[in-house]
């Protein structure tokens, strides 16, 4: 009886505490494209937010993507991060009826030079932007509905885990606007698929793929009927992922980066050095004894 009362109370609490950690994501968070949430304990939820726009990607969302990751890495209670967009589709891509200071410094009278020094500024700020998923510590699962075009398959190649819905469709569509994806699609797509062929096709045609394909060549790892169920299973793998020592995942995540872009044996030098210090931490000993305690759930400090 009392431990009925016990659990039933617990219940009333845990959506209090829900919001309470929401409310606080959003004070803490606040920025003009995204709406940033904490429903679940040590998990943040970074929601593309111009739904009216198709989450047309401004270059206000580009500045916001990037100072909310970051700061998101240096965020203490988040040690996982689910990524998705509100409305009708997770993004319909960059948003051309903004980019009217790009054309005009194109089109401009000044000297070529001096032109290209401040597009390529231009440029290394939204490759940074999107670059800010992979640089943040914190694993980033991106869960996607309906349409991701353009600078959206950007955005999510530089997720760590990526998740669907059956009605989602994928489009590298940057040469259908003259000019070639410089944001991050053409470096990691053909290191998350493997196919450079599949790769060059999708970049050279601006065809659409959808989620079984998307499934079948490794770009998502799971599918979900909708989107309430593809967040719901983000939500779900950012959990179990928060719950583990945030020392061994955010570790984890540097030195899967590291050996994507150097050789087998860097890479294994790398995480010996790595780990000749990360071994001493308290994580290890805590996790052991949970294990070896066969059922106490282990807790870790902040990181």
């Amino acid at each position: 009886m009392l431990s009925s009362r016990i659990l039933s109370g617990l219940t009333r609490i845990r959506p209090t505490l829900t919001s309470i950690r929401t409310m606080a994501a959003a004070d803490s968070y606040a920025f003009e494209t995204l709406a940033v949430s904490s429903p679940r304990e040590n998990v943040y939820h970074v929601e593309l937010n111009r739904p009216d726009k198709l989450n047309a990607m401004n270059k206000t969302m580009w500045k916001d993507i990037g100072q909310c990751f970051n700061k998101l890495g240096e965020d203490t209670d988040c040690r996982a991060i689910v990524l998705s967009g509100s409305g009708r589709l997770f993004t319909s891509g960059l948003d051309l009826s903004d980019m009217s200071g790009i054309v005009s410094l194109v089109m401009g009278d000044d000297d070529v030079a001096r032109k290209c020094r401040a597009l390529h500024h231009l440029i290394k700020e939204f490759q940074d932007a999107f670059s800010s998923l992979e640089t943040c510590p914190k694993p980033v699962i991106a869960a996607i509905h309906n349409a991701c075009v353009g600078g959206g398959v950007d955005l999510i190649c530089s997720a760590d885990i990526r998740y669907c819905t059956s009605d989602s469709w994928f489009q590298v569509k940057e040469v259908e606007l003259g000019l070639a994806a410089d944001v991050g699609t053409l470096q990691r797509l053909p290191k998350i698929i493997g196919n450079q062929s599949l790769v060059r096709e999708l970049a050279f045609s601006a065809r659409k793929m959808f989620s079984e394909e998307a499934l079948r060549s490794g770009l998502v790892s799971r599918t979900f009927s909708d989107k309430q169920s593809v967040l719901n299973g983000a939500l779900d793998m950012a959990t179990t992922i928060a719950s583990m020592s945030p020392v061994a995942v955010q570790n984890t995540k540097t030195t899967l980066i590291h050996a994507r872009d150097h050789t087998v044996q860097e890479g294994l030098d790398y995480v010996a050095m790595l780990n000749m210090t990360m071994l001493q931490s308290e994580d290890l000993r805590i996790a052991a004894m949970a294990m070896m305690s066969k059922g106490k759930k282990p807790t870790f400090a902040k990181l």
